[in-house]
């Protein structure tokens, strides 16, 4: 494994959130980073579908996580600002949020995040919410 995924592998293992949730980190590679969520009823909303803040938080992270692969080493990062839309509910089996760097400055990073829903084993998905975020640089 490279020093960014063992940093990355890290940080997540430190996240009492992820753990709490149950994701899992599943890809880290440069500037994209893929988490994936089990359903959970411990994580559905009134109708049964995930909840937004449960889906949010794996998007925020995977999307924190793919400026943590292009930031300096010194640097730590945290979300700055984000905007996120929920197209459809979240139903499925699992779910898989997409984090991707579009551009990396010296200070902030815009990146995209998706949030797929898979139902049964196959590679079927409907893409549930889409987000784009500020992560800024810090140093500790």
């Amino acid at each position: 494994m490279s020093d960014i995924h063992n940093r990355i592998a890290a940080s997540f293992h430190a996240q009492g959130l992820m753990a709490t949730l149950g994701a899992k980190l599943a890809l880290v590679a440069d500037g994209e980073v893929h988490i994936t969520l089990p359903f959970s009823e411990r994580l559905s909303q009134q109708n049964g579908y995930v909840h937004a803040g449960a889906i949010t938080s794996i998007v925020d992270s995977a999307c924190g996580y793919a400026a943590l692969t292009k930031a300096p080493p010194e640097c730590d990062v945290v979300t700055a600002e984000f905007k996120i839309n929920f197209m459809r509910p979240a139903l499925g089996d699992h779910f898989l949020a997409i984090g991707r760097v579009q551009n990396a400055g010296k200070l902030l990073t815009v990146c995209t995040g998706e949030v797929r829903a898979f139902s049964g084993t196959g590679s079927a998905h409907k893409v549930i919410a889409i987000m784009q975020a500020t992560i800024a640089n810090v140093r500790p």
